[in-house]
């Protein structure tokens, strides 16, 4: 791997830390498909690897903030999500999927913008977990869900407890793939070498915080939201 490549995959990878650590989530979102156009070495293991991190650190960060009854309820979910993320790609067109995800999600904005107030019950959090593990296997972005079901809490809570859900599901996933015999020693030094780049992304997040307070933050959860559901739309229509 070049510098150029590592220096590339680490701006990426701190600008999605940044972005995850004002408003919640976002690092595989923004990295995931631009890491892969990188060097496909970087996906999905090695982002995984600093999910785990970067989602560790944020929900230490608010700790007291974290909604813990919500991160187990939306697990329930997840895992079924996740099976039906992968039905769904042995089954159905990826592209066709894809943009059945987008417009769900892109409507979803909609309805928020207009009148939807979504409240965070038991019922609303297992279907999104379940949402998230569907969307998360199919297309890499799997934030959206839980993210909009939170909008209307306070940002300690969007934040720490979207992170908390996130640090879970990941290392889930990376024991998964463990135990499939997909995590390489050269995955693991990947990761490594994109840590400093979200340590950073972990400091600069914080002054951002008191920036996005308030419905600036709902602002910012539904306008990543929407801007993640018009790259896929796009992405399966091209």
């Amino acid at each position: 791997m070049s510098w150029t490549v590592l220096l590339a995959a680490g701006g990426i990878v701190l600008i999605g830390a940044v972005v995850q650590g004002a408003v919640g989530y976002g690092l595989n979102l923004i990295a995931g498909p631009l890491l892969a156009l990188l060097d496909p070495v970087f996906v999905p293991v090695p982002i995984l690897l600093i999910a785990c991190f970067l989602a560790g650190a944020y929900a230490l960060r608010e700790l007291r903030a974290v909604q813990w009854h919500g991160v187990g309820w939306a697990m329930v979910g997840r895992v079924p999500g996740n099976l039906l993320g992968v039905l769904a790609l042995a089954l159905l067109p990826v592209s066709g999927f894809n943009l059945v995800i987008g417009a769900t999600v892109l409507l979803c904005v909609v309805l928020s913008v207009l009148t939807w107030r979504p409240r965070v019950t038991r019922p609303g959090l297992v279907v999104a977990g379940t949402a998230s593990g569907a969307f998360g296997t199919v297309s890499a972005i799997g934030g959206p869900p839980m993210a909009l079901l939170y909008q209307n809490e306070s940002g300690p809570a969007v934040r720490a407890t979207l992170n908390a859900f996130f640090l879970v599901a990941s290392v889930s996933s990376v024991v998964t793939l463990a135990v499939a015999g997909q995590v390489r020693g050269e995955h693991l030094v990947a990761g490594a070498m994109l840590l400093p780049f979200i340590a950073v992304g972990y400091l600069v997040s914080g002054p951002l915080r008191d920036l996005l307070a308030g419905p600036r933050l709902r602002v910012a959860v539904l306008g990543v939201a929407g801007a993640s559901a018009l790259v896929l739309i796009g992405r399966s229509i091209l």
